[in-house]
């Protein structure tokens, strides 16, 4: 009965000791997306929706990435700002590697508390 609860206490132990490691990679590659006259990086949320069953094809877990302009921008501006968020998110294979392996199925960029903009 020993190897089980070990096994289980290695897993768990891994499962947490990666999640600080994908915050800073996160929190280094957000941070460093606008320059400081544009846009200042917030933070990540991590949502996960319990009321959908893991069986649905609805995406269940997925991640906001925040930031805040610094003006408001014109809609072909607020675009191009969520198309720099989700390129630089996606050429960061071993991130969304990452980020796949934890559950998620969807990375979200706000600018505001109204509204979400999606990558993938």
């Amino acid at each position: 009965m020993r190897k089980p609860s070990f096994v289980f206490a290695v897993a768990l132990v891994s499962v947490f000791a990666a999640r600080p490691a994908l915050a800073e990679n996160l929190d280094v590659l957000m941070s460093n997306v606008f320059n400081s006259e544009q846009a200042t990086y917030i933070g990540f949320e991590s949502v996960e929706r319990e009321d959908i069953p893991t069986s649905a094809l609805v995406d269940r877990k997925y991640l906001i990435v925040d930031f805040r302009l610094h003006s408001e921008p014109a809609e072909d501006q607020l675009q191009a700002s969520v198309h720099k968020v989700c390129m630089a998110l996606l050429k960061d294979r071993d991130l969304i590697r990452t980020l796949s392996d934890s559950g998620y199925d969807m990375i979200s960029v706000a600018f505001d508390r109204r509204s979400q903009f999606d990558c993938l």
